[in-house]
């Protein structure tokens, strides 16, 4: 099934739309529960600062009752009625005996809750406007009931509170949640984007390797069909027909190796298993092994020893496969009768070792540097050599030994390729005494 790019934009969208409603569902629903338990535990804290309230008006009141021997001749009763506090004072059985209410918003005993003992709380709705929160006390002596006292405090520091409250986190939070969807669409775009840039490379990859292997299975076939229909087939032609066969399989083999190792790479499928590696070592079989290529050229390969032996931590085949690739893209855009210079740095302060690639070949403009690491990106595009992987390669190695590499470069004066690998510290530690010595 091919990829359908048509369809790319309006499934990212989909995907878009779908991210930030959940973000906005999942961080309203917090919202709301948030705001619902700071409205419960305030409307909480009001009651209970009311009640305690009450609680202490009872409580004085009750002392002075019994002081006077259960008469009701409140001293206080103006400064009471000056924070809206109102009393009543029934007898035993439920009648009224003294209060500060007006006549109009006087209520009688619940004669069904006499007699009783414990206090009792309860909001009760004189008219809509005016609710009242009371709480009802027996009053005893010596053990005896003697009356009821009933304290009721104006429930609108109640009300007006509350209401304002749930007004601010009513408003507050629809606004937050309208920023909130907001800020999720713009979070989801910017999630979507490495998704998006993911996706473009991979259609560019998919792209690119289908014409890369399209030439040579193309190639292959074409002489299998001519062999095939050869009703007489010369022994001399059908070998060179074999050796392009084999030409090209080495061809796609080399190719499939370079895509299966960066598909590796990019999954982080084969963990990195870094080992000491004899650097010097390395560097010498690579060039030993690239000299042959270099020399059918007439180009110069010159390696510059070290006096020390050098260890770095890493991956032997990778740091093998990685100085490969970038001698042999040096030998290929290097002209007959070229020159290149390997050449080694001790950075002991900064536990590193610096290596530095340098031909005289073609060279490139400033502009093209940033894109020699991508994959299947050729300088010259009518260049055969090499299948476009090799750099991309020793970028991803570079990266999986924590090193670092720079290019320089200018058309028709060569490029410089500086590799830094860091060292192993007991290799640093030697390798200073070595140089203090």
């Amino acid at each position: 099934m091919g990829l359908r790019p048509n369809n790319s934009p309006s499934m990212f969208q989909t995907t878009r739309r779908r991210l930030a409603l959940w973000y906005t569902t999942v961080t309203a629903i917090l919202l709301l529960v948030f705001a619902s338990g700071f409205y419960g535990y305030v409307r909480l804290t009001l009651i209970d600062r009311i009640d305690d309230t009450i609680d202490h008006v009872v409580e004085v009141l009750e002392r002075s009752l019994v002081k006077n021997n259960l008469e009701a001749n409140f001293s206080n009763a103006a400064e009471l009625e000056a924070d809206h506090i109102d009393i009543e004072w029934f007898n035993s059985v439920g009648e009224l005996i003294w209060t500060t209410l007006p006549q109009v918003e006087r209520l009688p005993l619940a004669l069904q809750d006499l007699p009783f003992i414990q206090p009792i709380y309860r909001t009760i709705y004189l008219n809509p406007s005016e609710p009242l929160r009371q709480l009802t006390k027996a009053i005893t002596l010596d053990g005896q009931l003697m009356g009821y006292l009933r304290v009721s405090h104006p429930w609108f520091e109640f009300t007006k509170p509350i209401q304002q409250l749930f007004l601010d986190l009513t408003v507050g939070t629809t606004l937050m949640i309208v920023v909130v969807a907001l800020c999720g669409w713009w979070l989801s775009g910017l999630a979507m984007q490495p998704v998006r840039d993911s996706y473009q490379r991979l259609k560019q990859f998919t792209a690119d390797a289908s014409h890369e292997l399209r030439n040579p299975i193309a190639v292959i076939q074409t002489n299998v069909q001519v062999a095939l229909a050869d009703p007489a087939p010369n022994l001399q032609t059908q070998q060179l027909q074999l050796e392009v066969i084999e030409r090209l399989t080495r061809r796609l083999t080399r190719l499939l190796d370079d895509l299966l190792f960066l598909a590796r790479q990019d999954g982080k499928l084969v963990p990195l298993v870094r080992v000491p590696c004899q650097f010097d070592r390395i560097l010498h079989e690579v060039v030993e092994e690239q000299q042959i290529i270099a020399q059918a050229k007439q180009i110069d390969l010159e390696l510059s020893d070290l006096d020390l032996s050098v260890q770095v931590l890493g991956d032997r085949d990778q740091l093998v496969r990685l100085f490969t690739n970038l001698i042999g893209n040096s030998i290929a855009y290097t002209p007959d009768g070229g020159k290149i210079k390997l050449t080694q740095d001790l950075l002991p302060s900064q536990n590193q070792i610096q290596v530095r690639l340098q031909d005289n070949g073609v060279g490139m403009p400033e502009s093209v540097i940033p894109h020699i690491f991508e994959r299947f990106y050729r300088y010259q595009p009518q260049s055969t050599s090499g299948s476009g992987l090799g750099l991309s390669i020793v970028k991803a190695i570079v990266e999986n030994h924590q090193a670092q590499i720079r290019v320089e470069s200018s058309p028709n004066l060569g490029t410089t390729f500086t590799i830094t690998l860091p060292i192993t510290k007991s290799e640093v530690k030697g390798i200073s005494a070595v140089l203090d010595s």
